[in-house]
């Protein structure tokens, strides 16, 4: 916000007369000289003495000379005033035709100023950012490089959305009126949303309430918002008009989420801006709950109950069959396992609140019904996760996939086992997917130690993202219905963890498996994420396809755009687009959605967009400025501009005054003595001579 200043012209010079006083001794001695001579004066007045009269004009006639007066001639310039108009290029005057409005006001100040050689006018522009319009941000620079005592008024032409107005209106200590012309109708209807309270934080998995209220002057009763999670499918809830009402939604990823809500237009619309809302939530986790069932002590056991105990997040409950119920030996009763296997509590009454269900090297034996594994099939299809770490059991007659489980399995053992030496080997999708991606010594020519034994399967569906050189699958990943699967065909993996011919990235490759299981966003093999920075919308996509489907933008004033995605990796591409406007763009590419915020979301300037003068109306009132609705488009009715003298009436019911100041500056004197020395000594003489005269008769 710079100002500008525009010159006069055609100004007059003028000559002022006037007497000035330069006086011979300081002008106490003079008063108190004359006063004691007037004192004396008064006594002989009173006392009838001879020769007072000329005593008194004599004494006079003293002051007077050792006053010594002069007319003083001077040549004047004369100051034009000045008219600060500060004019609101802030989003919101985008509204109807208020810029119209404001700025045909704008000019004919301008054509005043032209017209008028004794008025100068410097203008501000203000614009909006995080904090709203910052209106007086630029009335403070104007009056900073602008004389006080020539300024012939403030006109701040404005819908009266400001959010920097000072507490005090004398804190501009301006003596000069302040005029506030509004632009737009401040009778139209509109409709708004308000996010009164909003969490910042939200358990992910549990609902998260927010406070929101419609206002509407043009209607009553009550309206539909729709509540959309990361750009996903809306949820509808009807809500009344004018009071606080409170909404769940569901947190449903860790990290960033974007909660979009909207209200439907109403009957009269100054825009849909303030329709709108969004916050951000942060999803976080709550202690994980595992569940892990080893069929049998193996060396591989302790490894999996070491990693998912590292981590303090997760609460695991951790069973091992020790004695099956088809072994029959002479071991006393008291002797045997420590509890019984609590198989309906877990399998029936509780499977819903477990994170991850885990089946390590499990055998069928009679312990678990048949029945039970359909309820963790189910589990799996309304959105739970299930993990399986085969060993021999699987390939046989007591294997998994001759249960319910079957289903939700992405690979169907042959049952043949390899007893042979194994290098685990990326496929094209594992050095794509999140989840085997930039593993540690992976890549095409992976250095990671052999496992010894796997079981040979047919991949049935999913992703296999680890296969030995043959190509059988030995990690395989699947979504099925809401929920996630996987399968490990081999039980060996622990000997990475002991560092057998070099290791692996044990730890790190099952904590992914473990988080894409319980849905964690950024191990997502098909992912579209946004993010705003320095006037560019950067956008990432993960897929497992070669190319990347063309990136459609929608921007927050409803404009779209097709922009290309160009390959940064195998599995990633990215695209840079010029950001515009400020809101919450939409994004798609192919079926995945998400949005991302550019600038505030939640500006100020579109809190509210009728035309209002509440918040200049002190700083109008305080210095006798005027309020002037002037509406817009064909329907609009500009103030009168006329010039006021400084102590008079500054606005009126269809005008608006700006004040002579009557400054100048004094380009030539000349002084000129009123009382001749000469003159005055033959005075002085005359009247002291006629009062000795007098007395002396």
């Amino acid at each position: 916000m710079r100002p500008t200043f525009s010159n006069v012209w055609g100004i007059d010079h003028m000559t002022a007369s006037l007497i000035d006083f330069a006086p011979l001794i300081p002008m106490a001695y003079i008063a108190g000289l004359t006063g004691m001579a007037l004192i004396a004066i008064g006594i002989g007045a009173f006392q009838r003495l001879s020769g007072w009269l000329w005593r008194s004009l004599a004494a006079l006639a003293m002051a007077l000379l050792l006053a010594n007066p002069s007319l003083v001639e001077e040549q004047r310039d004369p100051l034009a005033d000045i008219v600060v108009l500060v004019t609101d290029t802030s989003a919101s005057m985008d509204v109807g035709d208020r810029t119209e409005a404001s700025q045909t006001m704008a000019q004919a100040l301008r054509d005043q100023a032209e017209s008028d050689p004794l008025l100068d006018i410097v203008e501000v522009e203000t614009t909006d950012n995080v904090d709203g319009t910052m209106m007086f941000e630029g009335v403070n620079q104007a009056l900073a490089s602008t004389p006080r005592d020539r300024i012939a008024g403030l006109v701040l032409v404005s819908d009266g959305q400001i959010h920097d107005a000072p507490a005090n209106p004398e804190e501009l200590n301006l003596d000069a009126p302040i005029h506030h012309v509004m632009p737009g109708d401040r009778n139209a209807g509109d409709r708004r949303l308000i996010v009164e309270e909003a969490p910042r934080y939200g358990i992910v998995g549990q609902t998260v309430s927010f406070n929101l209220r419609v206002e509407d002057s043009a209607m009553q009763g009550s309206v539909l918002v729709a509540v959309r999670f990361d750009g996903g499918d809306p949820q509808y809830h009807r809500i009344p008009i004018g009071r606080t009402a409170e909404v769940e939604v569901r947190v449903g990823q860790r990290g960033q989420n974007v909660i979009e809500i909207e209200v439907e237009a109403g009957p009269q619309e100054l825009s849909l801006i303030n329709n709108r809302a969004a916050v951000h939530v942060t999803g976080v986790r709550d202690r994980l709950r595992v569940l892990l069932v080893t069929g049998e002590p193996h060396n591989g056991a302790r490894a999996w109950r070491d990693l998912l105990k590292s981590d303090p997040s997760v609460d695991l409950v951790h069973f091992t069959i020790l004695r099956p119920q088809d072994r029959q030996d002479n071991t006393p009763t008291d002797e045997l396992a420590l509890i019984q296997f609590p198989h309906r509590e877990l399998f029936v009454e509780r499977l819903d609140g477990f994170d991850l269900v885990i089946f390590d090297r499990y055998r069928r034996r009679n312990i678990v019904p048949a029945l039970y594994f359909d309820n963790v099939a189910r589990y799996v299809e309304n959105g739970g996760a299930l993990l399986v770490t085969a060993g021999p059991p699987y390939s046989g007659a007591a294997s998994l996939s001759r249960t319910a489980l079957a289903a939700v399995l992405p690979v169907r053992p042959t049952g043949t086992i390899s007893e042979q030496r194994i290098l685990p080997q990326p496929t094209q999708d594992g050095l794509r997917h999140p989840v085997t991606a930039g593993l540690e010594g992976g890549g095409a020519d992976p250095e990671w130690g052999a496992w010894l034994r796997h079981i040979q399967g047919v991949s049935l569906g999913g992703q296999t993202l680890l296969a030995t050189e043959d190509g059988d699958p030995l990690l395989a990943l699947q979504r099925r219905g809401l929920g996630r699967s996987a399968i490990v065909m081999t039980d060996q993996t622990w000997l990475w963890s002991r560092g057998y011919d070099g290791g692996g990235p044990y730890a790190e490759l099952f904590r992914r498996v473990a988080h894409w299981l319980m849905r964690e966003p950024e191990l997502d093999e098909e992912r579209l994420v946004a993010y705003a920075n320095d006037g560019t919308l950067n956008v990432d996509r993960v897929t497992l396809s070669d190319t990347a489907p063309p990136l459609q933008v929608t921007w927050p004033d409803g404009q779209q755009q097709v922009a290309s995605m160009s390959q940064i990796e195998d599995g990633r591409f990215s695209a840079a687009v010029e950001s515009q406007g400020s809101g919450l763009v939409r994004l798609r590419s192919g079926d995945l959605t998400t949005v991302a915020a550019l600038g505030p979301l939640n500006p100020m300037e579109f809190a509210n967009l009728q035309p209002t003068g509440d918040v200049l109306d002190p700083f109008v009132d305080a210095t006798d400025g005027g309020l002037f609705s002037i509406g817009e488009s064909a329907d609009l009715r500009l103030p009168n501009i006329r010039r006021t003298r400084a102590n008079g009436d500054q606005s009126g019911r269809n005008w608006l005054g700006l004040q002579r100041n009557e400054r100048y500056i004094v380009t030539a004197s000349t002084r000129t003595p009123v009382l001749p020395a000469l003159l005055m000594a033959i005075l002085l003489a005359a009247l002291l001579g006629l009062g000795w005269w007098r007395e002396g008769k």
